[in-house]
């Protein structure tokens, strides 16, 4: 089997599943029935280093939730789907559109739902609270869980394994 590093290596995409990775995973509800969500800002300021390097970045998620296609302009994502319900389908298709390989993605994810991408994938990475089969078939799991630095975790896991971490981070030390 591969090590992270030799996978993440070859990392172009980066796609993500939103409830449970990018949040925690809990949903607020307003009593006018709009759904309110927390997203963790580092893990936002690590997408946006990720993609500085080259690295474009997608989501597929099952929700259609109008905060989440908000946050998701707010940080330049390349390639976003919603209200997804045969994930699978959509890889196709976001394959057929950037003419990359499932080897040059990786997918992070949180419920079974999500194993149909992470299994074609390259890399495959799972957040600690994800259930047992879902850890199973990740070659990487996270230690931050979802919504609380596990995005950031992988950007930066992804940067080091392609070379561009130090240098990124110089300019911060300038």
């Amino acid at each position: 089997m591969k090590s992270f590093q030799e996978l993440a290596r070859r990392v172009k995409l980066l796609i993500m599943d939103v409830d449970g990775v990018l949040t925690d995973g809990s949903i607020f509800i307003s009593a006018s029935g709009e759904e309110l969500k927390a997203f963790n800002t580092l893990d936002g300021h690590g997408l946006k280093m990720l993609q500085s390097t080259g690295v474009k970045l997608a989501i597929i998620t099952g929700r259609d939730a109008p905060g989440v296609a908000h946050r998701a302009r707010g940080l330049g994502i390349d390639y976003y789907y919603a209200g997804i319900h045969d994930k699978r389908a959509t890889l196709a298709e976001l394959l057929e559109t950037t003419g990359l390989t499932a080897d040059e993605c990786a997918y992070i994810g949180d419920d079974v739902v999500d194993l149909p991408v992470m299994t074609r994938v390259g890399l495959a990475v799972a957040v600690p609270e994800a259930p047992s089969l879902v850890r199973q078939h990740a070659h990487y799991v996270t230690g931050a869980s979802g919504g609380a630095g596990a995005v950031r975790e992988l950007t930066e896991r992804i940067m080091q394994a392609q070379g561009t971490f130090d240098a990124l981070m110089a300019r911060y030390l300038e």
